[in-house]
């Protein structure tokens, strides 16, 4: 019941904004969060989080066990032993298997239907918090891995919230909060489908869990989406644009490779080439809000209003706050 209240209050602070939301499913979602817990050798409580995704089955990050030789789950007073695990260190994902959990699973989204800006929930024990707290964010970007797409959203979440859950609107699981970016105010979520392989994996019964996961690979080595952050930070244009021209020789398809290319050169005022990225972003993904953003601003430079009118109109199905963010660059005057 002190559960449930406090769902409750949290789901009130949604209602204030702009979008819908599925109250009963999301209170599923609160409630399948717990939190996953072992003692160091120094005799330190290192701590994470998790998400029921099965029967008796718990998914969390692998770094979250990294330092614990025997961790538990729990939930408000209760406990509930660690029998086994199913990891993938690179994708830093582990499938735990708890005693006696008996609790219902929240479904398992998939992170490919996700849209830019379309409304999210995180959901996890940020700073060790007995109960799950829950802040609102949208997707910013989503990049395509191994089946599946890493999600970039803007709900945060702190230490103590790593292996919680990323949700939609409907409390579907879309990912797995993982990793954020320093400076970059990046959120990064590994994708809930992910969960199908790692129920194939054999299952390990020692712990602690080490290897390094992709986002720890050296910065030459990373991922292009990884590269692209310190340069940003840094407002490094030519390193940034050397690492996404790289980006869309490698990727030639990638809808996000073409709109950080036509980003920078945006940036260095090269606008010929900035245009051609952005449009190419379009064809590769109709709904890249970021790229039919920018490339209706370039359309309103060049006088062509019906184009820029009907990107408004697309913008505002996808992306309302993006479409909003349009009609006030589009109608202001000289010192707005």
């Amino acid at each position: 019941m002190k559960y449930i209240k406090i769902l409750l209050l949290l789901l009130i602070t949604f209602s204030t904004g702009s979008f819908a939301y599925d109250q009963k499913k999301l209170m599923h979602a609160w409630t399948s969060v717990v939190m996953v817990r072992g003692y160091t050798d120094s005799g330190a409580l290192a701590y994470g989080s998790g998400v029921i995704v099965g029967e008796n089955e718990i998914i969390t990050n692998c770094h979250v066990l990294r330092n614990t030789k025997q961790p538990w789950a729990s939930q408000g007073d209760t406990s509930y032993s660690i029998t086994e695990v199913r990891a993938d260190r690179w994708q830093d994902l582990c499938l735990l298997t708890v005693f006696n959990m008996n609790r219902i699973p929240v479904p398992i989204g998939d992170s490919k239907n996700l849209v830019k800006g379309q409304e999210l929930a995180s959901i996890g024990h940020s700073h060790g918090a007995p109960v799950p707290l829950t802040t609102g964010g949208y997707v910013i970007s989503t990049y395509e891995s191994n089946g599946g797409r890493i999600i970039r959203s803007s709900a945060k979440f702190r230490m103590g919230a790593s292996g919680s859950g990323l949700f939609d609107m409907e409390g579907n699981l879309v990912g797995i909060n993982t990793f954020k970016t320093t400076g970059y105010g990046a959120y990064f979520a590994m994708p809930a489908e992910w969960i199908h392989r790692l129920k194939t994996l054999p299952a390990e019964k020692e712990f602690p869990i080490n290897g390094k996961a992709l986002w720890e690979e050296a910065e030459e080595t990373k991922p292009f989406f990884l590269k692209i952050a310190i340069p940003k930070i840094k407002e490094d244009w030519k390193t940034l644009k050397g690492i996404t021209d790289e980006w869309i020789k490698t990727e030639k398809n990638n809808t996000e490779a073409w709109y950080e290319n036509g980003l920078v050169n945006e940036k260095l005022n090269h606008m010929d080439i900035a245009k051609i990225s952005y449009e190419k972003a379009i064809k590769i993904d109709p709904k890249n809000t970021d790229a039919l953003f920018k490339i209706a601003i370039i359309m309103h430079s060049e006088g062509r209003t019906s184009q820029v009118k009907n990107i408004k109109i697309k913008l505002k199905e996808l992306h309302p706050a993006k479409a909003d963010e349009l009609d006030e660059i589009i109608t202001c005057k000289k010192d707005c």
